[in-house]
């Protein structure tokens, strides 16, 4: 985790989108420093991902400036995308490529080409355990894998900065414990933005919160600031102003099911 003096890697400025009369997000001003692990936070249908597309230049804002490594992405759209690789909730994938054409054809698209793009190519299959499956369809793949995939696309041209919209939807237990720890190994050396409503994700992996509700910004700062005495889930239903469900008496108590293999 980086101090206060560290450079801004992401900013939101004033982030407004309207359709009609409907605002999926008002006024969204936050900041990522370099190096950190930041969770954009809050329930389905907060603005979440409306955001994060038009911090990643997919779309553009009715008002409000965003910036990649202090470039516009609507001014400088293309060196922007050359900072940042980003994975949306559900990834930009053709089912009837392998994950190896996949990953070919995003490195040729973004100009890479020999011994560069293989390069590239084995780091990205080896950062996300690819092997097994690089010359079977992607629509045979199971959902992990899939994920995978996107992940890797997103890595492929050495990013610094990470967009990741909901990394460990509907996945298994075991898929969520290799993504959380691949998110980990990232933050070593890049940003990292990852949008969730999942509060362990927050705990496990995530050095600083934003928290949007209703397309507002309702919390800015570290999860332990966030969760104060009473705890992450506490904080998240009263920020929310949502009514936290009561737990029947007893409920709970019985044992786990152990997880699959």
């Amino acid at each position: 985790m980086l101090d206060s003096n560290s450079p801004v890697a992401i900013e939101a400025a004033g982030l407004s989108k309207f359709y009609g009369n409907f605002a999926a997000i008002r006024d969204v001003s936050f900041a990522v420093p370099a190096g950190q692990v930041t969770a954009f936070l809050g329930p389905n249908g907060a603005g979440k991902s409306t955001t994060l597309k038009i911090l990643t230049g997919y779309l553009t804002p009715t008002s409000g400036t965003a910036r990649i490594a202090g470039l516009d992405v609507q001014k400088d759209r293309i060196q922007a995308a050359e900072k940042l690789g980003y994975l949306p909730e559900n990834g930009p994938l053709y089912p009837e490529m392998t994950p190896l054409e996949l990953l070919q054809f995003f490195g040729e698209a973004r100009g890479m080409e020999g011994a560069r793009l293989k390069s590239r190519l084995d780091a990205v299959v080896a950062q996300t355990h690819l092997d097994e499956v690089l010359e079977k369809p992607i629509h045979k793949l199971s959902k992990g894998f899939r994920q995978r995939v996107g992940m890797a696309q997103a890595l492929l041209h050495e990013p610094d900065i990470l967009i990741m919209d909901e990394p460990t939807s509907g996945l298994d237990p075991n898929q969520i414990h290799d993504v959380r720890e691949l998110i980990r190994r990232l933050a070593e050396t890049k940003t990292v933005l990852l949008s969730t409503h999942i509060l362990q994700e927050v705990e496990a992996v995530c050095d600083h919160v934003v928290m949007v509700n209703e397309g507002r910004i309702v919390f800015d700062g570290r999860p332990a600031e966030m969760a104060g005495s009473d705890g992450l889930e506490a904080a998240f239903y009263r920020l929310t102003g949502k009514i936290r469900p009561e737990v029947p008496a007893g409920a709970g108590l019985a044992p786990a099911a152990p997880e699959e293999a």
